[in-house]
């Protein structure tokens, strides 16, 4: 999350939105799923999982049923370290690359196909569809204690929000694109973790430079004690503390970020520290289509994580459902024993033998630039797994209309706590012919998901407290 200056009509317009928050909201026009709807949901047995997803394979068996069974941790397996491959038997189905994509077509993003049409070496490995998103029990019964009782919210100045929901997602049969909003916005994601999310910014000729930043995270809203009576979405529920620790001309940089799960009620709080200043100051700027830290202009701060802070600037639209080829159970990434060089070849993109690709069923979700906001992006397109409703691949669109990036996020199941998140997240700038890698962890440590912190570390008085070059 970098800190360049936006204008400020821009701050403007977010200032008047809080302003507004205070004054009227209304709430969504759509009806709550009725009983016959309700009765599709459920654990076992039932038409659609708790997460909305449809139980069933497909009719080509290509995709297989969803099963209530969690992924077993590999024989092998030590907590802490990075996590064993449990399907390394499995092979390449086929190959996907630039003399056959068209046979394809009906089940690629535009974004990918603009991939094979500017990369004439490019190609994604296809393997076997494996449903792992299987989360704890605790998960779906929210999930299914949601489904009568959310409703969205709407407030004047276009910011999406949610009550009446709590710890998971909050509408497993959603009406619109709003309410399939709120479900990535509310998905499970695995409370506290600290992690490496060094990022590489990838020049024309393969070079590059690592910028090492670790995190801490804590990540309220899944925690299993929450209730419906004492949880407010409202409040900051996700809190994000980085600092950079090389190169050495930036390192001691630190971005403390605060964020609710909706911003119908407050903004995102946001501080950086400068060891040259040794200075904490506020960051407003941190948001929107800001530059992402270390991105080199190649991503919008709000893409990371699929999509991340106020969603105001556009209009969510669901488009459907529809079958995709996407990242997904990336443990050969993942691995501990491959070096940077090995992740981003000479060609300065990812290694493409390292990814994998399965069809999967994705809601399609499509953001549009509402009128009076400004964004880098004109309209987004972003298709989400059925089963996690994390965001895999996200289609970005200038303000011309002119298919601009494609952001893959490289997903698995981290079967030791339950939970789903991405081993690597990469954004090709196909007009600049560059690529952004970030969470490159494989040279330092996996996730540390024992990490437990009091809520004073993420105030800006810690950061005083800690800054040092």
């Amino acid at each position: 999350m970098a800190t360049r200056s936006i204008k400020k009509s821009n701050l403007n317009l977010g200032r008047k939105a809080l302003a507004a928050l205070t004054l009227a909201v209304s709430v969504s026009g759509q009806a709550a799923p009725s009983a016959e709807e309700l009765a599709k949901l459920g654990l076992e047995g039932t038409e659609l999982t708790p997460a909305g997803a449809i139980r069933a394979g497909n009719a080509e068996g290509t995709i297989p049923a969803w099963k209530n069974e969690p992924l077993k941790v590999p024989a092998g397996f030590k907590p802490g370290s990075f996590h064993i491959d449990p399907f390394p038997n499995d092979k390449v189905l086929f190959t996907i690359n630039g003399s056959n994509y068209t046979e394809y077509a009906d089940k690629l993003t535009d974004g990918q196909k603009h991939m094979f049409k500017t990369y004439p070496d490019y190609y994604m490995n296809i393997y076997q569809t494996r449903r792992t998103a299987v989360y704890k029990p605790y998960i779906y019964k929210a999930a299914l204690e949601n489904a009568p009782r959310a409703e969205v919210v709407v407030t004047p100045e276009g910011v999406v929000g949610f009550k009446n929901a709590v710890i998971s997602w909050a509408f497993p049969i959603p009406k619109d694109g709003n309410e399939a909003w709120m479900n990535q916005a509310t998905r499970p994601i695995q409370p506290w973790l600290e992690s490496w999310d060094n990022a590489a910014a990838v020049t024309t000729q393969g070079k590059y430079v690592v910028n090492k930043m670790l995190v801490q995270q804590h990540w309220k809203w899944s925690e299993p004690t929450n209730t419906i009576e004492d949880y407010d979405p409202g409040v900051d529920s996700m809190f994000y503390y980085q600092t950079i620790t090389a190169p050495p001309k930036i390192a001691g940089q630190v971005v403390l970020a605060n964020d609710p799960v909706h911003f119908m009620d407050k903004f995102r709080s946001a501080w950086v520290y400068s060891p040259g200043q040794r200075r904490v100051k506020r960051a407003p700027q941190i948001v929107y289509d800001n530059p992402l830290s270390a991105s080199d202009g190649l991503a919008t701060t709000d893409q990371k994580f699929g999509f991340n802070g106020p969603n105001d600037r556009f209009n969510w639209k669901l488009l459907g459902r529809k079958e995709i080829y996407v990242p997904y159970n990336a443990y050969k990434l993942n691995s501990g024993d491959l070096k940077n060089d090995e992740i981003i070849t000479e060609n300065g993109r990812l290694n493409q033998d390292l990814a994998r690709y399965e069809l999967h069923r994705v809601w399609v979700v499509e953001g549009t630039l509402r009128e009076g906001t400004k964004h880098d992006y004109g309209r987004r397109v972003f298709y989400l797994d059925e089963d996690s409703w994390w965001i895999t691949l996200m289609d970005g669109y200038d303000r011309r209309g002119q298919i601009w990036r494609l952001q893959e996020a490289h997903n698995l199941m981290w079967y030791d706590v339950g939970f789903l998140g991405s081993t690597l997240e990469t954004f090709y700038d196909m007009q600049a012919g560059r690529m952004l890698a970030i969470l490159l962890d494989n040279e330092d440590s996996a996730p540390d998901f024992t990490i437990r912190l009091n809520d004073d570390y993420f105030t800006a008085s810690s950061i005083r407290r800690r800054g040092t070059r």
